[in-house]
C-alpha cells in the first residue's frame, strides 16, 4: 500500500509539472502584461526598461524556472485587477466553490442510488422508464439551460428561491463563509446546486442501474437469495457493494469535473465562486489569475484522482494488490 502510495505521489507531480508548463506557456497568447500593468501611453524605452526588470525577455526556460520556483513557495503571480497574489484571490473563492460542488454532490449520491438500484430491481415498471427516460433528457440538456429554466421557473414565475449571489453566509475561518449555517444560505445555495447535480445524476443513475443489474444476475446473489437472506439484504449489502467499484471509478474523475463545470453555473446565477471569478479574469486579460486558476483546478483534480484510486483499495482490497504486484 504504502509502494502504491509513493508511486501515485510522483505520478501527481509529474501531472502538475505537466500543467504548470502549459499553464505558463499560454500567457504570451493571452495578451501584453506591460499593458494590462502601464497602460498604452507609456513609450517603447521605458517599456524595454519594465520587461528587462520584469525578466520577459529571458528565455522561455529561465521564465519557467522563475514561476516554478516562486509557485513551489506558494507565489503565482499578482492579479492585475485585483493587485494582490493571485492564489490569496483563489482562495477567496474557493469556499462558494467548493460548497456548491459539495451541495451538488450530495444530491447525486443521495439520489442516484436509491434511482439506480429500484430501476435495477424493477427494470419493467412504469417509474422506471419514467426515471430511464428523464435521465437521457438529463444528460441531454447543457447546464446553462438547465440553471435559466430553474431562475425562470422558481425565481421569477414563483419567486420561492433567489435567483442569484450568496445570501447570508457565516464566516467559519480564514477566507472560509458558508451557506449552510442560515436558512438564506440555503435557500440561495439550492438552485444552483441542483443545476450542477444534474450534469452528473443521469450519468451516475444509468451506471449505477448498469452494473446493479449484471451483479444481481451474478451466482452468489442467487445463493444468497436461495439462503433466504432478507432481499433488503442482497441488494443494499451484498449486491450494492460490489456495484460501487466501477462506480467509484467514474464518480471519483466527474466529481472532480465538476469544478470545472462550475464556470457555467456560476455565471448564470452569479455565484461568486472560483469559476465567475475565471471568467472575469478572462475578460479582463488578467493573465496570472488564469494561469493560477488553472493550476489549482489541476491541483484539485489530482488530488480527487489520487484520492479515489486509494478508495479502491478499502472497497475492493485485491485492487491494490493487484496493481503493487504489476
Amino acid at each position: 500500500m504504502f509502494a502504491y502510495l509513493v508511486k501515485r505521489v510522483f505520478q501527481a507531480i509529474a501531472v502538475m509539472f505537466v500543467i504548470s508548463l502549459i499553464g505558463f506557456a499560454i500567457q504570451d497568447n493571452l495578451g501584453d502584461p506591460l499593458r494590462e500593468l502601464v497602460g498604452q501611453s507609456v513609450s517603447e524605452e521605458v517599456r524595454q526598461e519594465l520587461r528587462d526588470e520584469l525578466g520577459l525577455n529571458d528565455s522561455f526556460v529561465t521564465q519557467y524556472l522563475r514561476f516554478a520556483g516562486n509557485a513551489l513557495q506558494g507565489d503565482l503571480g499578482t492579479s492585475y485587477f485585483f493587485k494582490e497574489p493571485a492564489l490569496d484571490v483563489i482562495l477567496k473563492k474557493l469556499p462558494a466553490t467548493m460548497e456548491l460542488v459539495f451541495g451538488a454532490t450530495i444530491i447525486i449520491v443521495g439520489l442516484s442510488i436509491p434511482v439506480g438500484v429500484y430501476t435495477a430491481i424493477y427494470p419493467n415498471t412504469i417509474l422506471s422508464r419514467l426515471v430511464m427516460g428523464i435521465s437521457i433528457i438529463g444528460i441531454s440538456v447543457p447546464v446553462f439551460l438547465t440553471a435559466i429554466l430553474m431562475i425562470f421557473v422558481f425565481s421569477v414565475e414563483y419567486g420561492w428561491f433567489p435567483s442569484y449571489g450568496r445570501g447570508d453566509v457565516v464566516h467559519v475561518f480564514g477566507p472560509w463563509e458558508t451557506n449552510f449555517a442560515t436558512v438564506d444560505g440555503w435557500m440561495h445555495i439550492l438552485l444552483p446546486s441542483i443545476a450542477l447535480a444534474s450534469i452528473m445524476l443521469p450519468l451516475f443513475v444509468r451506471l449505477i442501474r448498469a452494473e446493479m443489474m449484471e451483479v444481481l444476475q451474478s451466482e452468489y446473489v442467487k445463493y444468497a437469495k436461495a439462503k433466504g437472506i432478507r432481499p433488503w439484504r442482497i441488494y443494499f449489502v451484498h449486491a450494492l457493494k460490489n456495484t460501487l467499484l466501477p462506480v467509484i471509478t467514474v464518480g471519483g474523475v466527474q466529481i472532480g469535473t465538476m469544478v470545472a463545470y462550475t464556470i457555467l453555473t456560476e455565471t448564470v446565477f452569479q455565484w461568486p465562486g472560483m469559476g465567475f471569478m475565471f471568467l472575469e479574469a478572462v475578460n479582463r486579460v488578467d493573465t496570472p489569475l488564469i494561469v493560477a486558476y488553472l493550476i489549482v483546478v489541476g491541483f484539485i483534480f489530482v488530488v480527487t484522482n489520487t484520492i479515489v484510486d486509494l478508495i479502491y483499495g478499502l472497497v475492493n482490497p485485491t485492487v491494490n494488490l493487484a496493481r503493487m504486484g504489476a
